[in-house]
């Protein structure tokens, strides 16, 4: 599974763990950043992510989460999800970009797609993604 999503090089010197979540009838393999440094380095240095992949950041305490895109060569989408598994927000991300994307409420989670993943398939604020925890 992990080698669908990665590209190139290995981004990490030990690959993250793999999470199945679901929103509805769509599956997400998901990636599993728990750490500042898996945190930090995010998705950058990708050239692309396989269907229904992602990356799942998971954060010690909710909080306002911020979020760019420096050194991400993909354009991604994030959904901002709050300790139930409920999706605060959404936003829509551009490569290579320092702008700030944040969640509009304290969240302890976010799920990196590719950019319109969530759109294609009617996910919103609001949705729930299950399997997080």
């Amino acid at each position: 599974m992990l080698s669908g999503l990665l590209s190139g090089k290995q981004a990490f010197s030990q690959p993250l763990p793999i999470k199945t979540l679901t929103s509805g009838m769509h599956l997400i393999q998901a990636e599993v950043a728990a750490t500042d440094a898996s945190r930090t380095r995010g998705l950058m240095f990708r050239k692309e992510l396989a269907p229904n992949h992602g990356m799942l950041f998971v954060f010690e305490q909710p909080n306002i989460q911020c979020f760019w895109m420096r050194n991400t060569l993909l354009p991604l989408s994030i959904a901002f999800i709050n300790d139930d598994g409920v999706i605060t927000n959404i936003a829509d991300m551009q490569p290579m970009t320092e702008n700030s994307h944040c969640s509009t409420a304290p969240v302890r989670y976010t799920l990196e797609m590719e950019q319109g993943w969530f759109a294609k398939r009617g996910i919103k604020a609001g949705s729930k993604i299950t399997g997080i925890r």
